[in-house]
């Protein structure tokens, strides 16, 4: 769940974490590099496009967009995580604010043309998840996307895998998205698996 102080202080380790997770190509982070690759290229195979990136954390994808011309906006219910990532960007538009309680006020006046999650969203229910992409669809411009990079499976099944795969390594706290099921409430979702505990969900405006 949420924890704001927990993440204030894991902020200045929590690149290096995420970086030998994804290395050694174990759960939760393999193919964290891989996907925020592939989400950055479809992001800029448009031309000066709005992101607006739900739980951005310390940058690290939002900085390469906010480099090659992105107008970024951005909100993370962590301080730490916010000052890492505004030194990294000073001309973004940043909120702190928690976002299961969706968008904060700011947000809400602006159309995006991308609106990214990266391992983020597995902090909130199923039932939170799905009233926070719906508030998020109608924030999108004419032919936008959500982009979801996360800890993800195409099925229950496929989860239930990772966890046995996974033993005492798995977090029991977090509530990570399962394409089929999302599918129900979202029936142009896209899915694309990336590793064996990790994905790429779209949704079109």
């Amino acid at each position: 769940m949420l924890d704001k102080n927990g993440f204030d202080l894991w902020a200045d380790g929590y690149d290096k974490m995420v970086g030998l997770s994804d290395e050694g190509n174990t759960y939760p982070f393999a193919g964290y590099r891989k996907i925020l690759g592939s989400i950055y290229a479809r992001i800029m195979e448009k031309p000066n496009p709005a992101v607006l990136d739900i739980g951005f954390g310390t940058g690290t994808l939002t900085a390469k967009l906010y480099e090659n011309g992105c107008t970024i906006y951005g909100q993370d219910f962590s301080s730490g995580m916010m000052e890492l990532a505004s030194a990294k960007m000073p001309g973004a538009h940043l909120y702190q604010g928690d976002f299961s309680q969706g968008l904060v006020e700011p947000l809400k006046q602006n159309a995006y043309d991308f609106i990214v999650a990266t391992y983020s969203i597995h902090h909130l229910t199923d039932s939170q998840k799905i009233i926070l992409l719906k508030e998020l669809l109608g924030h999108l411009k004419e032919g936008g996307r959500i982009l979801i990079g996360d800890v993800a499976f195409e099925s229950r099944e496929e989860l239930d895998k990772c966890r046995d795969r996974s033993g005492d390594e798995w977090d029991d706290e977090e509530i990570y998205c399962v394409a089929d099921e999302l599918k129900q409430v979202f029936p142009n979702l896209e899915f694309e698996k990336m590793t064996f505990c990790s994905g790429i969900l779209t949704i079109s405006g």
